[in-house]
């Protein structure tokens, strides 16, 4: 049995990358959530915290979803 290691390392270097990705953009999502509730309380609300926020959501949401067709045979 032959074991394509530089294919694993691959896939194990792209795999933790998009993760740190997908988190790092949730996590600035909750940032502009946090932000906009802030300037809420504050003077009445803030329209671009809330738009970074619906952006990085779509974001995440989309790489979900790019996952999943890939997973998915049906969807090919």
């Amino acid at each position: 049995m032959h074991l394509d290691w530089t294919a694993l390392g691959e896939v194990a270097a792209v795999s933790t990358g998009v993760t740190v990705a997908v988190v790092v953009v949730f996590a600035l999502g909750v940032l502009g959530v946090a932000r906009a509730e802030g300037a809420r309380d504050d003077d009445g609300g803030d329209v671009l915290g809330f738009a970074q926020a619906g952006l990085c959501f779509l974001a995440c949401a989309a790489v979900v979803a790019y996952g999943i067709y890939l997973i998915v045979p049906q969807f090919h």
